[in-house]
């Protein structure tokens, strides 16, 4: 039975979002996708003129599910620094669950061969940067993180911590528990980050 051509389309782009992980993004073909489907690349070739479209559709994918899981992760109750930390720990979860995410971000489709996913890609990175300051900026307003504290550069270690901790973690084999180990280090960064009297662990090291 032939399917819909939406959700052909959707198929194409899941397996390569698979594929990405297993083999590396640079190496997929569409031969690869048309053999993990069972179709030819005709068929393909049909929903995606080339492969760079199929690249494009993979970016708008994946940043429909960054922004869904940034904003469901910060509405949890709490103040700032609970809701900045939901945020983050909520992308690693993501990064678990979509674990072709740090490769496709390094890739060379993104790097060089391919600008329209490059700028899908950016601008939805400029989005959670804006997002992850305007959290710190209010943790700021609300005397919970220091007053000389820059909200967008401190975005931007945060999401230095994400992106290192994702790629060492697919280095590593997936062998460790991304979330755990990204919560620890968050606790490290948000400690140059509160002001002196508010304890550490009360804010985040209690693993709520």
């Amino acid at each position: 039975m032939r399917k819909p051509a939406s959700a052909r389309k959707t198929e194409i782009v899941e397996i390569a979002i698979g594929l990405a992980d297993k083999v590396g993004p640079d190496r997929i073909t569409t031969d690869m996708i048309a053999k993990m489907i069972g179709v030819t690349q005709a068929t393909i070739f049909r929903h995606f003129p080339t492969k760079g479209d199929i690249w494009n559709s993979v970016a708008l994918h994946l940043t429909s599910k960054m922004r869904e899981t940034w904003e469901q992760s910060g509405q949890v109750e709490g103040d700032a620094v609970d809701r900045l930390k939901a945020v983050v720990l909520g992308h690693l979860r993501l990064i678990s669950r979509m674990p072709a995410l740090p490769a496709i971000l390094l890739s060379r489709e993104l790097h060089g061969d391919n600008a329209p996913l490059r700028k899908t890609l950016q601008q939805t990175m400029v989005i959670f940067q804006q997002h992850l300051a305007e959290l710190i900026a209010e943790a700021i307003a609300t005397g919970d993180f220091r007053q000389d504290l820059a909200a967008n550069d401190a975005a931007l270690l945060i999401i230095g911590l994400i992106q290192s901790q994702a790629m060492r973690w697919s280095i590593g084999g997936k062998s460790e528990d991304l979330v755990a180990s990204g919560e620890r280090l968050l606790t490290v960064q948000f400690a140059g980050f509160l002001v002196p009297q508010h304890s550490v662990r009360a804010k985040i090291g209690d693993g709520s």
